[in-house]
């Protein structure tokens, strides 16, 4: 499907996949042409009930506007509003009213959220859901961070994220899990449980942590209310010290944790944050001067007005989302200046086509936001992301009503982190309401992996812009020649310095290893690029270390920091194992990659571990670093390589596409949305064992 093509929108899908699917109109539209009149509006008729069928949209809308347990200047008054906009917006969509859970205080006919009874809800649509259903998961309230020792995995600050329900009542012993809070961990195992039925889930966070953790009674806490009473924000996400430890008559229990699943990639996974872990996010009168403007959090009516545009995937939706931020944020930038605005966050299968369960994407190349200034558009693309000058694009504009117009045009200026062109003719009377992006129309060639061979490339060669593999006549310039040798095999020899092993060979068994070893390979030429680029910016991420550390047994035998560009180092001796230790006290969080490459040839992924989960690395200071430490047991041996890659992270900026990642990812892991954001540095490094020779050079 070409990029701005609309898929259909509620179509029967083919036996036994959800629904959303062109194949089936097809099919339908074919048979339509032989029958009578009748029959075929009959078909017509049974088409449109078809979905219903074979899928179910359902959503759980959870409010929390009231802590019970809690002072009252600590409630706040959008989220049942929130629950209310998010069920028009959903009944717009298609889905039916009996589909629909709501549990939220003030809401006519709605369910308390109390922690229970949330755990409850979820339990009953995992019971109801089957393979083909899409899922909404949606809640609006108060966040807060908690040290939680009895949760197994430990974030990079050692904090754990809580919603906060109803019946919240803080904290009740040191380190223990909170009281009436719905943490992060449940929320991935209820997460997982659905997508282990292939069911596809959308999340939705109107919520936020607070903007710090302590436990110092003494420290400051900030106003959860601020402004004139008619005017009144009120800022979601408070410190643990804020909450009270109310004594219960009847201790409360806690809820059952979720279904155990088997975990599975993130094919059929969309989720969309208010804001970063460490943020605040803000619930105000919405919209700004409107007659009938009421309390709303900011997050959910940028949801629903963006779902106005009509938008065919998760990544345009969340474009839309980003688009009605600005006009906000700058009022509150300018009432509130001291206080840190929330860049809303989204991750997963970003390209996936909107409200239909598909692991696939309508579109595997990149989106890249951009903006007008006059009669230039301004890239939130460069070097980095694989756009080069002169590459062929094609800019999309949608309108208002969802219409997209598309022109092709080049990139001029590109740079970094950045990249401008001329407004194409045919787009410059569109009025000033409308949304821009651009799409690479291919790879470019000076990232491709150049393959001299006698025949046609293996097929089913996939891999992450701009990465790619191309065949090349005799007579130009080749990175390999692919010989196959019949009944003797495959082989593959280098022939340029790009890869670091002119004249090496090495034979292969069959066609699908040599794949595999292309896919491989033109990763590593991409890397090495983006290394390049690397050395080239200075003091890339002041605050940011990535430390390979050699360990023998509990002893640290030797350590020392990966220098961008490239390096060698001495190969382990008997005993010895490899480990690397991040640590960001930069004051920010970044965006970042860990991957390798075995001595087998086979690709590593560390971080993230899978291609679904989000590669946001989390804010730390020197006073509170935020580090991990990542075992390398296949870091061990002459020819493995490792690579870490990673850049501030630039509130409210486009996506970033990277394509240094080990399989090809669902579309970009986070999107961010800053109307004028900070100029990018990237840390690109690798390493790779060498022989003693090799590393005393």
């Amino acid at each position: 499907m070409s990029h701005g093509a609309r898929p259909p929108a509620r179509l029967p899908p083919p036996l036994g996949e959800g629904w959303g699917g062109g194949t089936r109109r097809s099919t339908v539209a074919r048979q339509c042409q032989s029958l009578p009149w009748f029959s075929w509006l009959l078909l017509l008729a049974l088409a449109c009930l078809a979905p219903r069928a074979f899928a179910t949209q359902r959503a759980l809308l959870v409010g929390v506007s009231e802590l019970v347990n809690q002072p009252q200047s600590l409630w706040l008054q959008a989220p049942r509003n929130d629950v209310a906009l998010m069920r028009d917006a959903l009944l717009r969509q298609g889905f039916g009213a009996g589909d629909i859970t709501t549990l939220a205080d003030g809401v006519s006919g709605a369910a308390l959220p109390e922690s229970q009874a949330i755990h409850d809800a979820l339990s009953r649509l995992l019971a109801q859901s089957r393979s083909g259903d899409f899922v909404l998961l949606y809640f609006s309230g108060h966040g807060t961070r908690w040290r939680d020792a009895t949760k197994r995995y430990q974030e990079p600050d050692g904090l754990a994220e809580n919603f906060l329900a109803r019946d919240v009542r803080g904290a009740v012993g040191v380190d223990s899990a909170l009281a009436g809070g719905v943490r992060d961990v449940d929320f991935d195992g209820w997460v997982q449980a659905f997508l282990a039925r292939g069911v596809f889930v959308w999340s939705v966070f109107d919520t936020c942590a607070a903007t710090s953790m302590t436990r110092n009674a003494a420290a400051a806490v900030p106003a959860v209310a601020e402004g004139p009473a008619d005017d009144e924000v009120r800022w979601r996400g408070l410190r643990a010290g804020q909450l009270r430890a109310v004594p219960a008559a009847v201790p409360l229990a806690a809820p059952a944790a979720p279904p155990v699943a088997e975990r599975v990639a993130r094919a059929r996974y969309v989720a969309f944050f208010a804001s970063e872990s460490h943020q605040i996010t803000p619930e105000l009168r919405l919209p700004r001067q409107g007659r009938n403007a009421r309390p709303q959090g900011l997050l959910t009516w940028a949801v629903a007005g963006a779902l106005e545009r009509r938008p065919a995937t998760w990544r345009e939706l969340f474009d839309g989302v980003l688009a009605l931020y600005p006009p906000v944020i700058d009022e509150l930038a300018q009432r509130f200046p001291t206080r840190e605005l929330p860049s809303p966050v989204a991750e997963g299968n970003l390209d996936a086509p909107l409200f239909a369960n598909s692991a696939g994407a309508v579109s595997t190349l990149p989106v890249w936001r951009a903006q007008r200034s006059g009669d230039s558009l301004v890239l939130q693309a460069g070097l980095a992301d694989g756009l080069q000058p002169q590459q062929e694009l094609r800019v999309n504009a949608t309108l208002e009503d969802g219409t997209v117009r598309s022109v092709q045009a080049r990139a001029s200026q590109v740079d970094l982190d950045g990249a401008s062109l001329a407004v194409p003719a045919a787009l410059r009377e569109l009025p000033g309401a409308v949304l821009w992006s651009a799409s690479p129309l291919a790879a470019p060639p000076a990232t491709a992996l150049r393959v001299r061979s006698d025949g046609p490339l293996p097929p089913g060669i996939g891999l992450d812009y701009p990465a790619s593999v191309v065949a090349v006549g005799a007579g130009a310039p080749a990175d390999l020649r692919w010989s196959d040798l019949g009944a003797a095999g495959q082989r593959l020899e280098w022939l340029s310095p790009a890869l670091g092993a002119g004249g090496v060979g090495e034979r292969l068994g069959d066609r699908a290893a040599v794949r595999r070893r292309l896919e491989t390979l033109a990763r590593l030429k991409w890397w090495r690029q983006l290394c390049a680029l690397g050395e080239g910016t200075q003091a890339p991420i002041d605050g940011f270390e990535a430390v390979l550390e050699v360990w023998n047994g509990d002893r640290l035998a030797r350590s020392g920091p990966l220098r961008t560009g490239g390096a060698k180092l001495l190969p382990l001796r008997d005993g010895e194992r490899a480990a690397l230790n991040v640590r960001n006290t930069s004051g920010h969080s970044v965006d970042m990659v860990v991957a390798g490459i075995d001595a087998q040839g086979r690709p590593r992924a560390e971080y993230p571990s899978d291609p679904g989960e989000s590669n946001r690395f989390e804010r730390g200071t020197r006073e509170a670093p935020a580090a991990k430490r990542f075992e390398l047991p296949w870091l061990s041996a002459e020819g493995a390589r490792l690579f870490v890659l990673a850049t501030p992270a630039a509130p409210q900026s486009g996506p970033r596409l990277f394509g240094a990642a080990v399989e090809p990812v669902l579309a970009d892991l986070r999107v961010r949305g800053q109307v004028e954001p900070p100029r990018r540095r990237l840390y690109a490094a690798m390493l790779s064992w060498g022989s003693a020779d090799a590393a005393s050079r």
